[in-house]
């Protein structure tokens, strides 16, 4: 039986999709490693980055099911607590609310 699965990688303005058929008993790291996406996208390095399967995280050796969606995570830009309070700070010196 072959799995189908998709690798997803998006960024803020595009996003990349590759669709895959892989062998039973087949796991995250391979279907990055079947997806090329090292080609697709010059340039961008993925060791090391963090990846998920239906917004989970997971293991590159975790095994895939039919249908898996497998998301590659991007590195955040800035420390969410920190953007929130960089936000609440200038709203409050502009005295404007969003």
């Amino acid at each position: 039986m072959k799995l189908r699965v998709e690798i997803v990688y998006a960024l803020p303005d595009s996003q990349t999709i590759v669709g895959l058929e892989l062998p039973e008993g087949a796991t995250v790291a391979d279907a990055l490693a079947a997806s090329r996406l090292h080609e697709i996208l010059p340039g961008k390095s993925f060791a090391g980055i963090r990846i998920g399967v239906w917004g989970a995280a997971v293991l590159p050796d975790t095994p895939l099911r039919d249908r898996d969606r497998v998301e590659i995570y991007r590195e955040l830009v800035a420390e969410p607590k920190q953007a929130r309070r960089q936000r609440a700070k200038q709203q409050r010196a502009s005295g404007t609310r969003r």
